[in-house]
């Protein structure tokens, strides 16, 4: 077994990491950004190295950097958690050619699973059902137009070849929204997998997101833990996930299990992976393989009893899986709430900013996975999740009454998170019917009932003479210290008290906010497109401009019908919230 581990990645996953590798009794090795230089996970950890100066989105994932802590400290193995360097071929055979074990499956199988095009030609060929349509790279619009005419039909999907996450998918219903789909997918593929090409699928209307996990270790041996319903999305990213699926029942279970098993003995995968598939009217489909831990298996872990990172770590080590699919048994109902900082009436907008009091849920069969506390800095940089939620129960039913529960005790202050979004949507009859609630989760009127009351000002405190530990960098190491004296102002990460913080003024939104015609950002990010020119004519409802924040691209509409007498950003450039994108008048 490992003596030391560096966890490549942040938040609540890098932690949880470590809980396990602490548990095996080996040293934990955490890597860090400039602007989570005093974040948990960093604190955590035994040792931990700045990544260097370069832009903190950027820093995860500079290999060499990454590869030269592991030498520099010692660790035989990286756990790269999920995100970044996760699904990165490169990056796993790069450890292998360091003398460094990657704790995932072997580059290859990455490889194989990572064009999602060439995985459903693998399925294809190993009897697994794909959903119908291309399994060749779709050139053009044209050429989308051509074969959706011949074959597949409306609605259809495109989606990025390297996509997953629910990054570079976009659906048309028609052949009018086709250009404006296919751009946006290609757009995404290269912004997060800098690959543009695309592939197409029959959309299916309501289905439901199944996944099986499975186990595999480098001695034969492949098992699944039976399936998780993710059918609960916006923008086709999961917001609440449950294990078993409430529409599965012991044949389709034991049917859909097999398939996962076949999938992953398909490309002769090693470690913890998913197969994820689409339910609809009995039929599964597979989807894609996500070669990594998903955010979702907690669910698995609390029916199941089985630490998934624990037997990734075990397989990375060598050893043979201690269990038979036999021995795999499901016990009562799980459900994992996603708490992301989002404002749900505002369409899922990304909301980062500091967290104030701070208190999670606890009792019976309840557990969250964290990577925040009070003085917690959200950031723009990154994803909106900052914790997950999971509980337990006998059933589905006594489960959600459960989560409600914990949901009630959660408290987070000082940013928008989506608690309410989710106490509200556990009460619906639809959820308790074990619908998608799509119709919900896309529902704009139900939504701006979710909305948060105006932020209260902070209050100013006094300062006093106060003991504090602060971390200090010696040559790209971090060492903490203890100094006593006046209060410090909070570093972006930083847990330490913000003494004397102004009042934020509170910033109207995406609706016509300010001045009457007046388009001002909802949020901070980055300009990806820019619809419209100085002078435009332009309807009520008419797209403006997409801003991605927080790794999610968020179209901004005109509030009302005018002329563009201003516009205020361009393609490429940064946008503050509550900044001027347009005048329309």
């Amino acid at each position: 077994m490992f003596e030391k581990v560096l966890v490549a990645n942040r938040g609540e996953i890098a932690i949880r990491v470590m809980r396990t590798l602490e548990e095996l009794g080996i040293g934990t090795v955490a890597v860090y950004s400039e602007p989570d230089r005093d974040a948990p996970h960093v604190r955590r950890a035994d040792d931990a190295y700045l990544l260097g100066a370069g832009p903190a989105t950027e820093s995860y994932l500079v290999v060499e950097k990454i590869l030269e802590v592991a030498e520099r400290s010692g660790a035989q193995a990286i756990h790269p958690g999920y995100g970044f360097l996760a699904e990165n071929a490169a990056f796993a055979r790069a450890c292998g050619e360091a003398g460094i074990t990657f704790i995932g499956p072997p580059a290859s199988a990455i490889e194989a699973m990572g064009s999602k095009t060439r995985a459903r030609e693998i399925m294809r060929e190993a009897g697994v059902p794909i959903v119908p349509g291309t399994t060749d790279l779709v050139a053009s619009v044209d050429d989308a137009r051509r074969i959706i005419g011949e074959s597949i039909g409306y609605p259809v999907a495109i989606k990025a070849a390297g996509g997953g996450g629910g990054k570079g998918f976009r659906v048309a219903e028609s052949e009018d929204q086709l250009e404006k789909a296919f751009e946006g997918a290609a757009r995404e593929g290269e912004k997060f997998f800098s690959d543009s090409t695309v592939y197409l699928e029959r959309y299916l209307p309501d289905p439901r997101h199944v996944e099986v996990q499975v186990l595999a270790d480098r001695h034969g041996s492949v098992v699944h833990l039976f399936e998780r319903d993710c059918s609960v999305q916006r923008r086709h990213q999961k917001l609440i996930e449950e294990s078993p699926a409430p529409a599965v029942d012991p044949e389709l279970r034991e049917r859909i299990g097999t398939i996962g098993v076949d999938a992953a003995r398909a490309v002769g995968y090693r470690s913890a992976g998913t197969v994820e598939g689409l339910l609809q009217d009995d039929e599964y489909f597979f989807l894609e393989m996500n070669t990594r831990v998903q955010v979702e298996h907690c669910v698995t872990e609390m029916v199941t009893g089985i630490d998934i990172v624990r037997e990734q770590i075990k397989i990375a080590a060598g050893e043979q899986l201690s269990f038979g699919q036999e021995d795999v048994v499901i016990r009562g109902h799980a459900i994992e709430c996603r708490i992301n900082a989002e404002d749900a009436a505002k369409n899922f907008a990304p909301a980062p900013g500091r967290i104030g009091s701070y208190r999670e849920p606890a009792g019976p069969f309840v557990r969250v996975d964290s990577g925040v506390e009070e003085g917690y800095e959200v950031l723009p940089l990154y994803d909106p999740m900052i914790a997950k939620l999971i509980v337990w129960d006998v059933d589905r039913r006594a489960s959600t009454r459960r989560m409600l529960r914990a949901l009630g005790e959660y408290e987070i202050e000082g940013v928008k998170t989506l608690i309410p979004f989710h106490r509200s949507l556990l009460a619906t009859e639809q959820w308790a019917r074990g619908e998608t609630c799509r119709d919900l989760v896309e529902d704009r009127e139900w939504l701006s009932r979710l909305a948060f009351p105006p932020r209260p000002k902070p209050a100013e405190r006094e300062d006093h003479k106060v003991e504090h530990e602060y971390a200090v960098e010696v040559s790209g190491r971090r060492f903490d210290v203890k100094v006593i004296g006046s209060p410090p102002a909070a570093t972006p990460n930083g847990a330490a008290p913000t003494v004397r913080q102004a009042p934020r003024r509170e910033r109207k939104s995406g609706g016509g906010g300010g001045a009457p015609g007046e388009l001002v950002s909802p949020i901070q990010g980055t300009v990806l497109r820019v619809a419209v020119e100085q002078g435009a004519q332009v309807d009520e409802g008419a797209l403006i401009c997409v801003i991605e924040a927080m790794k999610m691209e968020n179209e901004i509409i005109a509030p009302a019908s005018g002329t563009v007498e201003e516009l205020g950003v361009s393609e490429g450039g940064s946008v503050a919230t509550g900044d001027r994108i347009a005048l329309i008048k």
